[in-house]
């Protein structure tokens, strides 16, 4: 519409320079009848008119050009004679629905993107995961490594005094740690492999059962802490060193025994919005409301 718009206007621009050209030639026959200089002074203003006229139309033509229907995937169809009607109502549907169509195609475009990634994207679902959610347990054998490794991992060479593991599979081969922090709180860390796939946490009060891993603490503060803990597990993923991510995934969850002791590195405040500080900093592990860690 802007483009047809714009070329409404040259056209009148051109007409109104060519009605002005002729009434300058009409009140100019007097003017060839005097001296000289009168003629010399008419035939170059005309020619003046006359070229400005010719710049003027080939501005026309090439807005007109510019001018194209619609085609590929915008192409309407028999809508595209709803831009003819006489009515503003009817003219705007056009547009609205051009616009609807473009909007339509950028959706696909980017749906087919987003796909091609996902497809390339290692973080997936295990079957346990997925079927645990539809309430019944699938198995696979996907980065599966020995689960003496699992165990070695996460009873010797992981180590923090304030913090017991327990590893437990109910789910056949993989494993499912629970890490019980100080008197503070609870996480089931839910492995695929080592990879680490999801992560509950719950008060230090709060029952964490095994068939019931995926239902959140009845506490604010610890589901808000549970988010926090799936931003740091996408941080810390690493396919290609497993054991150095998991590692330092549970030195970052393990800052959080002292969760409601220290306060807020920023506002040096220990409750806000009634919450302690419930996040904790990627690298130095020091303690943040949600609202400063930004600020």
């Amino acid at each position: 519409m802007e483009k047809l718009n714009a070329t409404l206007n040259a056209v009148k621009s051109l007409r109104s320079s060519v009605r002005q050209c002729f009434e300058q030639l009409a009140d100019g026959t007097a003017a060839t009848e005097q001296s000289e200089d009168s003629r010399t002074k008419f035939l170059v203003e005309f020619q003046e008119n006359y070229s400005h006229i010719n710049q003027q139309l080939r501005e026309v033509e090439t807005l007109i050009n510019g001018l194209q229907p619609p085609l590929g995937p915008y192409y309407l169809g028999n809508t595209t004679y709803l831009a003819q009607e006489i009515t503003q109502d009817r003219q705007a549907m056009y547009s609205q629905l051009v616009s609807s169509y473009k909007w339509i195609d950028k959706v696909h475009e980017h749906s087919l993107l987003a796909f091609n990634n996902l497809n390339l994207n290692n973080l997936r679902r295990s079957y346990t995961y997925c079927s645990q959610k539809r309430g019944r347990v699938q198995y696979t054998s996907c980065n599966n490594p020995d689960p003496e490794f699992i165990d070695n991992l996460f009873y010797n060479d992981i180590s923090h005094t304030n913090t017991i593991y327990k590893v437990c599979r109910p789910f056949s081969s993989n494993a499912v740690v629970i890490a019980t922090i100080s008197h503070v709180l609870k996480a089931a860390i839910i492995c695929k492999g080592v990879l680490i796939e999801w992560v509950t946490v719950k008060g230090y009060d709060e029952p964490m059962e095994i068939d019931d891993l995926w239902t959140e603490s009845r506490y604010e503060v610890f589901r808000k802490v549970q988010e926090h803990t799936h931003s740091a597990m996408l941080h810390f993923f690493s396919p290609t060193q497993p054991e150095l991510a998991v590692k330092s995934y549970m030195t970052w969850l393990n800052s959080y025994s002292k969760l409601f002791l220290e306060p807020c590195k920023r506002c040096a405040k220990y409750v806000s919005n009634g919450l302690p500080p419930t996040w904790r900093d990627l690298r130095t592990l020091e303690p943040f409301h949600e609202e400063c860690k930004n600020c």
